[in-house]
């Protein structure tokens, strides 16, 4: 059995398109304040595991894999937000037009032994120079709305990209390869 602790609509689709559909969605609600001085990586880490261990603790079914992600933005040391509003993706998209950004997604998997495993994935990107027209047209679509560092890769954003260095669905949500690696090595499917 297989529960993903995720709200994100994305994470489901992408191990749908590897054949995995999730037995339950039970997503984790955790304060995912940066601490101080807290590096990136050592955040999307705390995060993959405090909604894995969360989720666990809220799971009340037979025993289970318990997988959660976290995918952050990052620019330099800057971890950008997840932006809610059509001010935030406009200043996401400004300070990565033209610049080369990593996006990471940690992933916590829980065993039904209680073993808990995580990766992580990087992937740089790199965009193009975006014009204020763009930016602008970008807001306008919302799709930004809710997304890390303000954009949607799998959407009208892609054609901002000018590179990709790194799994893809990585940037989407989801490193699958990885995914199913930490799933397999646990002795799922």
């Amino acid at each position: 059995m297989l529960v993903l602790a995720s709200e994100s609509p994305r994470r489901a689709a992408l191990l749908a398109q590897v054949g995995i559909v999730p037995d339950h969605i039970l997503p984790a609600a955790i304060d995912e304040t940066v601490r101080k001085g807290e590096a990136p990586r050592i955040h999307a880490l705390r995060l993959a595991t405090e909604k894995a261990r969360a989720a666990r603790q809220k799971w009340t079914g037979a025993p289970a894999f318990i997988l959660a992600a976290d995918t952050l933005v990052v620019a330099g040391r800057r971890i950008l937000p997840k932006a809610e509003n059509e001010a935030q993706v406009r200043a996401c998209l400004k300070l990565l037009a033209g610049r080369r950004h990593q996006v990471m997604t940690a992933v916590a998997l829980i065993a039904p032994d209680g073993k808990l495993r995580t990766r992580l994935a990087l992937t740089r990107v790199s965009m193009l120079r975006l014009t204020d027209a763009q930016i602008a047209g970008y807001v306008e679509s919302r799709e930004g709305e809710g997304k890390a560092g303000g954009y949607a890769i799998q959407g009208r954003a892609e054609g901002f990209i000018k590179d990709i260095s790194g799994s893809y669905s990585n940037v989407v949500g989801l490193p699958l390869a990885l995914t199913l690696s930490l799933l397999a090595g646990a002795g799922h499917g």
